[in-house]
């Protein structure tokens, strides 16, 4: 595992450097999730100083160097989907790899269609997002119509094959680049272990917004009523410090919650959350139509339809 993990990594790093802009800023859509994590430590690593050396006078050989130094920075998209914890998780990942993070508000809250979510949410707020990503582009190079920008996310190979993920069109839309497009999520983390990221091993952690039901609106009051739950969830069953398990709490129709969690841990964590006093919990946390359900979780289980 460990050659194979370094092939990965050799290979990954081979092709950052063939998308990699060598004359100005590189940015990358970055969560602080494993896939945007390896994707900012690739590109961060590849963005070094450039030398190019030119004789400028044949008879004694003088020589002047010209030094081009490539930038990185890593840029977070702050809304109410996203949850403080991982906010937190994303500086600190950020700073491990040493590469700069910018944090800058985005502005999908404000499209009906990502208010909505039928469907087109993940457009939207992606749309919002590379269009962030390309206002701070063009506010720092205004006066330098030579500087060549490149976008980076951490979309992977599983990734491109999902189709609900309608973000993806929008990254289209933008040009944005992945240096895992051809990698699968399994390799993401045998190269991220290998570069020794520390969330290598963390469960995924999408934004908020997924967790709500298919026609449940993505207003602000129903993604803080979702991070509360889940903060409240993570207590009752002792998971702050466990970033391995998964966990989820869904809005249904009818302000009913479903908690989603491994299947392995479904029938002891339903005991202790029951103790914990779950059901009258999330009533007072504005879930009227009560707790529906405990059960084992599932990537996009209410991605497409309300049930």
């Amino acid at each position: 595992l460990q050659h194979n993990a370094t092939e990965i990594v050799d290979n990954l790093l081979e092709y950052t450097s063939e998308l990699i802009s060598p004359n100005g800023p590189n940015l990358i859509a970055y969560s602080g999730g494993v896939d945007s994590s390896l994707a900012a430590a690739l590109v961060h690593h590849v963005t070094t100083t450039i030398t190019t050396t030119n004789i400028t006078d044949n008879d004694d050989h003088n020589k002047t160097t010209t030094t081009t130094t490539c930038s990185s920075k890593a840029v977070l998209g702050i809304s109410p989907a996203v949850p403080r914890h991982q906010i937190e998780l994303a500086r600190s990942v950020a700073q491990h790899i040493g590469i700069e993070m910018i944090e800058v508000n985005t502005n999908e809250s404000a499209d009906p269609v990502y208010v909505a979510n039928e469907g087109q949410a993940c457009f939207a707020c992606k749309t919002a997002l590379y269009s962030a990503l390309n206002a701070v582009v063009h506010y720092a190079n205004s006066n330098n119509d030579a500087v060549h920008v490149v976008l980076f996310n951490g979309t992977n190979m599983d990734d491109r094959r999902d189709e609900t993920r309608v973000g993806l069109i929008a990254a289209d839309n933008f040009n944005v680049a992945s240096p895992l497009r051809y990698t699968t999520k399994e390799e993401v983390r045998l190269a991220a272990k290998h570069l020794n990221l520390p969330n290598w091993n963390h469960a995924a952690s999408p934004c908020l917004r997924s967790r709500l039901a298919f026609g449940v609106q993505a207003t602000r009051d129903h993604l803080n009523q979702i991070e509360a739950a889940e903060a409240w969830v993570r207590r009752a069953l002792r998971m702050e410090d466990d970033v391995t398990k998964n966990m989820r709490v869904r809005l249904l129709a009818g302000k009913r919650a479903v908690v989603e969690l491994d299947a392995e841990n479904v029938e002891d964590c339903t005991a202790q959350l029951m103790e914990a006093g779950v059901v009258a919990q999330f009533s007072r946390m504005g879930f009227s139509g009560g707790l529906a359900q405990v059960r084992a979780f599932k990537s996009g289980s209410i991605a497409a339809v309300s049930k």
